[in-house]
Parts: C-alpha cells; structure tokens; sequence
C-alpha cells in the first residue's frame, strides 16, 4: 500500500509541473512544439514510458503504450480521483476516458463507445478490464446492478478461455473482435448488456504456427485438477492430441497458470448462469474436438479415405450421442444434391483430412456463436426498462503484419482500414463542428484519405472481395491462383495494388508469385492466397451437418439444424458475410459519441523497460496517430472554455483575483491582456479561448507554477482562519446543545420532583387526616414519617449540658420511644460526665450525692449549703499549721486525717461555749482546743451511737455515746457553722446513714453523766442564737 501511494505521488508530482515536461515529456501531444516530427512524437512517448506515465492524450484520444508490469494506477483510491472530474483536471488516464463517456451518458443522454485498437500484446484487453472496473465500482450498489456488473466482469475471462490463445507477440492474445454494450438506466446503472462478436480465428483450432498455442480452454481442461470429469471426457493429460502438437509448444506452459484459469472460468460460467448441463456439454464439445483430432485416415488401393481409429470414433460418438456408423461414413464421404438427386462420392485421404478439419472449426465456431448468445441471454434485463442509454467498447484486434499474411491478416487489415476511415471522419467533424460552435474560421486539413482502399476492398462487383467471392462460387475447380489472376487482371492500374508483376526488381526476389501488395494506410502489407479460396468458403460437407443436428448434445443440435440442408442457396462466404457485420458495426459506431483509446507495444519481447522505437514507429503509423495529430491541431493547439481558462489562471492578473463578478469571457479578456500576449497567438471563441502555439500556454502555465507559493500561502492563511472559525462555532454550537440539554434536564428533572413532592404531600394530608383510623397505606406512612421527623428534630435539639433537663415534646406514637430514649440518654450524659470528672469532683459530688439523700427536704439550711463546695479543713491558716504538726504527733499510725472544722462546744452543765477544733480521722473524732491542739475529748467512731440535728437552719449538732464511757461525761453538743458538710463527712467514714437523726421537735434531750438528761429548747426568733433562759437551758432560737 506504501508503494502504491508513493507511486501515484511520483506520477502526480511529474504531471502537476509542465517545469518537468523535459524529464516526462507533454501530456498531450497537441502541446509538442514540433508537432509534425515524428522523432518528437516517438521521444515524448518514450519520456513518459521510462517514467512510467503510460498514458497520453492526442486531444480526446487516448494513448496507452504496454509497461508489460504492474503499476498502481488501477486501486479504487485512484478510481475515486477521476471520478466527476473534468477531462484534463488529472493525469491522462484510461479512467478519466471513461468518466468522461460515462458522465456524457449519465448527464447528456447520448449513446457512447470507446474504441479500443493496437496489435496484438499492446493491451487492448487489459484495457477493456478496466472500463469495466471502473463501471462496476463506481456505479450503483443495488443487487440486481451487483449482479450485473457481476456478469460483465466475468465475461471477461469466459471468453478469454475459448476465444484467446498465446501467440508469439502475446501470451493473451484475443483471437476474435469483440464489441460489447452495456445497458444504463435513467440512474446511470448497468441492468444489462450485450456481445457482438467478429471473425473468430477458427483456424487455429486445427493448426497453430510455430511458438503458438491453440485456444487456452483445451489447455485449461486437461490441467484440470478434476479427475472425475477427465475420466468422464475420456482425455488425460498425458495423452497425445494432434491439434494441440500441430507447434512446439508443449501442453504445459509455465507462465500461463492454466489450473487456476479453469477455476476461473468455472466460476464465470456459475455467474453467467450456465446451467450444470450446459456446462458439460460445452466441456463435452471440447473434449470432442481434441478427440476429432485424433482420428486418422489411410488411402486404399482404390484411393479412397479410411479411418484408422475407429475406436477414436467410438469415444466421439459416445460423447455426442450419434452414431459411431454414420459419423464414420460422413467422415470418409461426402453427398451433394443436384437437380433433386443425391450424389455420395468417397473422399480421398486429403479431403478426408479437410473434412475432419472442417467438422472441428465448425464444431468450436459454432459452440463460440453459441456461447456468446448464452451470455447476451443472461445480460438481458431482468425487467422492463424504459429510457435506457448504453456504452459500447469495441476490443478489435490491430493492424497485422506478419512474416507471412493469410486470408485472417486480409479481414482484419480491412476492418482497421474501415476503423480509420470512421475515426478521421469523426475527428474531422467533431473538428469542424467545434470551430463552427465557437466562430472560428476552419482551416482545411490536408490528411490522407484511405477511403479509396476501402473501396479497393469491398467495392461492389469491383472490389477484391467481390473477385473473391466469384472465384468461390464459379462452376469447375476453384483456386487461389484463378484469385489472385483476376485480381491481377482488374487491378492491374490500381496505385494502391500491386501484383508480382509491378514489384520492383529489387524486391522479387523477396516476393513468391502467389502473393500480391496492398499499399494500406499504415504501410505496404504483402499477402499470401493460400488458403484464401478455402477459408473464404467455409463449407462443411452435408453429411457432416446432419450428423451433428442428430446429436444428443444439446449445443449441437441447436447449432446445427436439419433446416440448412433444406435451403438450396449457397451460404454466404466467410468475407461477404465479415463485410457486411462491419458494415453493421460502423452504423452501431456512427450512432453514438465516441472515445479512441489506442495501445501500442513497446518491444516484442514483452519485457519491461525496453522501448524498441522502430516497432514503436511502426504501430504509430498503422494507428494512423501522426494523422489524428495533424487533425488536432488544425489551428489552434490549446483550447479550454471560459470558466476553466479563467479560474485555473485568474491569479495571475489582479484585475481578475481572487474573484471576477464579470463574465468568464471579459474575465478571459482581461487575463490574455494583462499577461500580453499578441493578437496571433490566441483567438475568442464564443464559449472558449483558442491558443495557437503550445509556446504560450507553457509560458502561462510555468507563470502560474511561480505563482503557486503565493497561492498556497494564501490558502494556508484562510484554511487555517476557515479550521479556527470553525473550531469555534463547532464549540459554541456544543455549548448551547450542552446548555438547552442541561436546562432541559433541569426542567424535567424539578417537574418530576414537583409531582413527586405533591404526591408525598397529598399522601401525608391523606395520612393525617386518617392518622387515628384504620391503618392504611398512607396513614401508616404518615405516622412512619412523623416518627422520623421527630427523631430528625430530636437529633438536632439534644440537651448539650446535664443539669439541661429539656426534651424535645413528641407526638403520641413517639411517645413510648420518646421515655426510652430520654432515659438512654440521660444515662449516657450521666455516663461520660462521670468519666470526665477529676478524682476530687468525684469526690466533692459523692459526697453532695451523700448530704443530698441525708439532708434534702428534711433540713431548711440544706439549700444554701448545695451550692458551697465541700472542704477537708474549714479552719483558719494559723490552726492549719497546728493541724499538721497534730496530723504528725498525735495520730496513731494507720489512721488518717480526713477532715477537720471549727466548732463551738457547750458544757452539759451550765452550757458554757468553748471554741473547740474537730478533727476526723478514719478512726475516731477528736475534739482538741485552739490554742495547743491539746485533745479534750476522742470518741471512736464505732461508739457514736447517734448524730441528732435539727430541721431548723441552725447548726446544732448532738453526738449521742454510749452511757458507760463516764470519761466523755454524757453527749457532746456542738455548734458548727457547715453542720450539713460536717454530718456528710461523718457519715461517709463511718458508712452509718441511719446514724443520722434530724428531729423537729421544741425540746431535744441529751445524756449527762450518771444518767441524767438535759433539755435543749428550740424556739423561733428575729434571728439565729444561742443562749440560756431562766432555767438554765440551752435555747436555739432559728428564725
């Protein structure tokens, strides 16, 4: 594929510059500036030939020289390119040929044909391949279209089997004329198509000359891989067969792949629709025909034929399903019917020979007719088409000149003679009608008219075919010496005949007396008669032919019919009857637009690389292409309408660039003007500008080759300017779609939160209307709802502190998990209080937790107590240091001091106060006074029996002891200022809550010394006291 394109670089490279036409020549001959050398016609050529530009243009014409190798010009990229372009736009090409008669079908409605002619190895049938390519992938792609173009592609090789063979110019070489049409409908697709087919070398079935081969099939059907079907065709491979050995060339070839051609032409017959029948019996007919070949004649003593192999004939019958009997009788004689009597007379060995050979051509020629009319069957459209153009192309074998030239070189020579004849006509006139269209004055051409050898040739009653054609059909013995005396009698003063009589002396020598010159446009041409008399009448002996009607094979004897023995007229001969289908090709040609495309060989040993120019010359003059030259450039050598002219070459005049409002010809006008050139050198037609010398329009065109950089600058700028702007609109056209997309989306998306939102508040008014009902979807919805609601609330007003006792109210299915979760909660603030609290919070909080179960609701100084911290030692800072040095001293060891506090201690008798100090340890109460600390009373603590206080707010404190311990003399009475955190501290160490006594009583009692009691008399008053009434008695007076 990398090859590919850099060839196609190279090529388009080598054609875009006429800067280069020193290396690759001019791409049209009209632009040579010595257009009238025929040195400078064949260099030119061989300037593109060795840069592989093989195609060239003579005006319309095309011009293709054989490179004999592979070049990547034929790949469907290159197909595109020449698609719908104008005809010059691109490099020549047999493409850009076909694209145009294509297109002039397809848009102008006229009937084309591209004519395709050259001698035999300069690549007509490659050329007809791809106009076919072309057509099959350009066009449409329907399945009836595919099944066409289908079929035209595989005619190609079906017919190539049995009507080519190698020859010693070409190993392809096409042995018949083919003219095919194909159908387009109004759209411009191939629906069918049609073959005419020309002069079939039958000849060749039973003799090859020397180096040659017969037709490829028999070839091609005994190297087939099918054993089975050459078992049942009786042939192998290794056998002899007298009409493929009639030459030198073995059956095997090494560079013809005869195996893989059969699968081909397998497959083509599949294509054409032949049916599996069909298919054997052709393969039958060829089989048959090798067969023929082998059967052999001896003379008898009495001078008539014998065959020698009549199991040969046995195998032939078998094949044909006749009878072996009677095709042996009609081999070895002959019947004629004169004046109602039927005359048998025994044929000798040589007309025995001539009779097999005959029966053989006819056989093949025949089966060929036939096959072609199987293929125009399978063309025909499928269905009714109405308004249907067609496109032929004529592959006809080229001018022929050969060392030694027969009756076949005599018709084709004569059917390039009529060619040439049309093609200088329509030349001319195409010419001239031009000229006229545009107003520009014809300037007569002189060219040589080979209208007078055509005439020499089928002139009526006059012309060689008709002498022909006389000494045919005279009674006696016929002969090609009786021929060629007649035409040496009649055509004796004719310039462009000459007989052995009017040879030059010098070349008699050279010349046999049996051959005559004809003087062809293309050159003399030196024929022999032999054999004309024979091939021209082209008979087959009556018993022959009602054999094979009676055969069983199905092509035989639709071939061959009963009906041509009861006809009385002679059959026409084989050269009235070529004229007069040449006669019928002209008038088909005439009737539509045509193409020329021309092959030329550039050696004889196709071989790559070598350009032989003599034979190059040689087929440049029988083409007759110096002729078309001269023609084209009658005048002017360079023409192109307005519009092209004017936009190829507008930038080289600022008048007329970037853009020209006027018309394209004043637009023309003021180019021509403003790159000066002179009067002579151009003239204005109506539609297009007429250059006169290729001069001008090179200086032109190497001025806009210069002028190119400036243009591609330019281009760059606003291609890149074009690619940014839309780039950009691109981008904004994206936004706004992403932008109505996402505003669409929104749109949607709030609509369906809008009807959803109105469902849930329709199902939640639903559910709290019936909330109190029968449980329902909705109502059980609702109250889910509302649970969760609450708890969302709850979670966002959650008491942050513990002493915050707020709880969110709850709706009344709430209610029960509202008690739980309040509780849980509690517990959990309670929880990490308490696990935040220092080891002396604690403390101070067990102990508010102990005076708050003691003394709450049961004594009135408890709430001025709550909030006053307790402390271990409510003492002043000069009695703590007493308390240290007593912490130290007097304390046993084991036993700690816990806490210690100022008091007032009253005698029992006579209630004298006394500031006194108590000191708590773990063990016991000392009771010291203030000034050394010295202990006036130690109570263990197991021997408090009671603690007495009273409701009121006044700080009594009563310890009840045991009667018995006389050293402490009865109860002490104490008056502390913290009676509440004195009694907690006491009951937290002695761990006795029920020790505790809180009594509202007037009158408290207490123990004395031998068992006596004393009063304590509580009374109210302005304000808190301690004192004596008249008594003697204590009396607190609390307000």
């Amino acid at each position: 594929m990398v090859d590919e394109m850099a060839a196609n670089i190279k090529l388009k490279r080598m054609e875009s510059s006429l800067q280069s036409r020193d290396v690759a020549g001019v791409h049209d001959f009209v632009l040579l500036e010595n257009y009238g050398n025929e040195d400078a016609f064949i260099d030119n050529l061989k300037k593109r030939f060795n840069t592989d530009l093989i195609y060239t243009y003579i005006g319309p014409v095309l011009v293709s020289v054989n490179p004999y190798k592979n070049i990547p010009i034929y790949t469907d990229d290159v197909i595109k390119t020449y698609c719908n372009i104008h005809y010059f736009e691109a490099i020549p090409h047999i493409y850009a040929v076909t694209d145009t008669a294509y297109r002039a079908l397809k848009e102008e409605n006229r009937d084309q044909c591209i004519l395709i002619s050259g001698e035999s190895g300069a690549g007509k049938t490659e050329a007809s391949k791809k106009i076919l390519q072309f057509i099959a992938v350009t066009t449409g792609r329907k399945p009836q279209v595919e099944s066409v173009k289908e079929k035209l592609l595989q005619s190609t090789p079906l017919l190539e089997a049995f009507g080519n063979a190698k020859t010693v110019r070409n190993d392809n070489s096409s042995r018949f004329g083919k003219y095919m049409d194909i159908i387009f409908n109004y759209l411009g697709d191939p629906v069918g198509g049609s073959l005419l087919n020309y002069l079939l070398e039958k000849s060749r079935v039973v003799m090859q000359a020397p180096g040659e081969r017969n037709f490829h099939i028999f070839y091609q059907l005994l190297s087939s891989a099918d054993t089975h079907l050459l078992d049942k065709l009786h042939l192998s491979p290794n056998t002899y067969y007298h009409y493929l050995n009639t030459s030198i060339v073995a059956i095997k070839d090494n560079e013809i792949d005869d195996v893989g051609q059969f699968r081909v032409v397998k497959r083509a017959m599949d294509v054409i629709d032949l049916s599996k029948e069909e298919q054997e019996n052709i393969f039958t007919l060829v089989a048959s025909i090798l067969h023929l070949g082998n059967v052999g004649f001896t003379e008898t003593d009495k001078g008539t034929a014998s065959v020698n192999s009549p199991e040969t004939i046995s195998t032939i019958a078998k094949l044909l399903g006749c009878d072996a009997d009677a095709l042996t009788h009609a081999l070895q004689q002959k019947t004629i019917e004169a004046k109602g009597e039927t005359v048998t007379t025994p044929l000798n060995r040589e007309f025995a020979v001539f009779a097999r050979d005959a029966l053989a051509k006819a056989i093949y020629d025949r089966m060929f007719t036939w096959l072609v009319r199987r293929l125009n069957d399978s063309l025909t459209p499928t269905e009714e088409v109405t308004k249907t153009k067609v496109m032929g192309i004529l592959d006809i074998y080229g001018f022929e000149i050969f060392g030694k030239n027969c009756f076949e070189q005599f018709c084709i020579n004569y059917c390039n003679e009529k060619l040439q004849q049309l093609f200088i006509e329509l030349t001319l006139k195409s010419e001239q009608e031009e000229y006229f269209r545009e107003g520009i004055e014809w300037v007569p051409v002189q060219y040589f008219d080979n209208k007078v050898i055509c005439n020499l040739i089928e002139e009526r009653h006059k012309g060689i075919i008709s002498y022909l054609d006389e000494e045919c059909l005279r009674p006696g013995d016929t002969s090609d010496l009786g021929f060629l005396n007649k035409m040496n009698i009649h055509l004796a003063n004719h310039k462009h005949y000459i007989s052995y009589s009017k040879t030059e002396k010098k070349l008699l020598l050279q010349t046999a007396r049996d051959e005559f010159q004809l003087v062809h446009y293309a050159g003399k041409v030196t024929y022999s008669v032999h054999g004309f008399v024979e091939k021209n009448n082209d008979l087959l002996f009556r018993n022959l032919i009602e054999v094979m009607a009676k055969t069983d094979n199905a092509i035989t004897k639709s071939v061959f019919t009963l009906k041509e023995l009861e006809s009385k007229k002679r059959p026409e001969t084989a050269a009235s009857q070529f004229k007069k289908s040449l006669a019928n090709l002209m008038q088909i040609l005439i009737s539509k637009d045509p193409s020329y495309v021309r092959c030329i060989k550039p050696n004889n040993e196709q071989t790559c690389g070598i350009f032989d120019e003599e034979l190059v010359r040689h087929q440049v003059k029988y083409l007759g292409l110096m002729e078309n030259l001269r023609v084209r450039r009658a005048g002017f050598a360079y023409r192109r309408s307005y519009e092209l002219f004017l936009k190829r070459y507008k930038c080289l005049c600022p008048s007329t660039w970037p853009t020209y409002n006027g018309s394209a010809r004043d637009g023309v006008a003021l180019l021509v003007q403003h790159l000066r050139f002179e009067k002579y050198e151009f003239s204005m037609g109506k539609t297009k500008i007429f250059i006169r010398y290729p001069k001008t329009l090179f200086l032109t065109e190497d001025a806009f080759q210069m002028k190119k950089n400036d243009i591609a600058k330019l281009i760059q700028r606003k291609y890149r300017v074009y690619i940014a702007r839309k780039r950009f609109l691109k981008m904004r056209w994206a936004a706004i779609v992403m932008q109505k997309n996402i505003r669409r989306f929104l749109a949607k998306r709030e609509v369906r939160r809008r009807l959803v939102a109105v469902e849930v508040l329709r199902r939640l008014l639903k559910g709290f209307i019936t909330r109190a009902g029968e449980p329902t979807d909705d109502n059980i919805a609702f109250i889910q709802l509302s649970k969760i609601n609450y708890l969302n609330r709850l979670a966002k007003n959650l008491p942050t502190s513990l002493i915050d006792r707020r709880w969110l109210p709850c709706p009344s299915p709430c209610r029960e998990a509202s008690l739980v979760l309040h509780r849980l909660y509690r517990g959990q603030q309670a929880r990490k209080y308490r696990q935040a609290l220092s080891p002396e919070k604690k403390r101070q909080y067990e102990l508010k937790v102990l005076a708050e179960r003691l003394f709450q609701r049961k004594k009135k100084s408890y709430p001025s107590s709550f909030p006053v911290p307790f402390t271990e030692a409510r003492i002043s800072n000069e009695l703590k240091q007493h308390k240290t040095q007593y912490e130290t001293n007097q304390l046993v060891p084991g036993e700690k001091l816990l806490y210690c506090t100022a008091i007032t201690k009253y005698d029992r008798h006579g209630y004298s106060p006394r500031d006194r100090v108590l000191l708590l340890t773990n063990k016991a109460i000392h009771i010291v006074d203030t000034r050394g600390f010295k202990v006036k009373h130690k109570l263990s603590l197991d021997s408090i029996i009671e603690l007495v206080v009273t409701s009121e707010s006044d700080g009594l404190l009563i310890v009840r002891i045991p009667l018995d311990l006389k050293k402490d003399k009865g109860d002490l009475i104490l008056k502390c200022e913290n009676v509440i955190e004195c009694v907690t501290f006491i009951i937290d160490t002695t761990k006795k809550a029920n020790a505790l006594k809180i009594t509202n009583t007037p009158t408290i009692s207490h123990h004395m010394i031998g068992g006596k009691e004393g009063q304590i008399e509580v009374t109210t008053g302005p304000e808190l006291s301690f004192g004596k009434n008249k008594m003697g008695q204590l009396v607190v007076t609390v307000n």
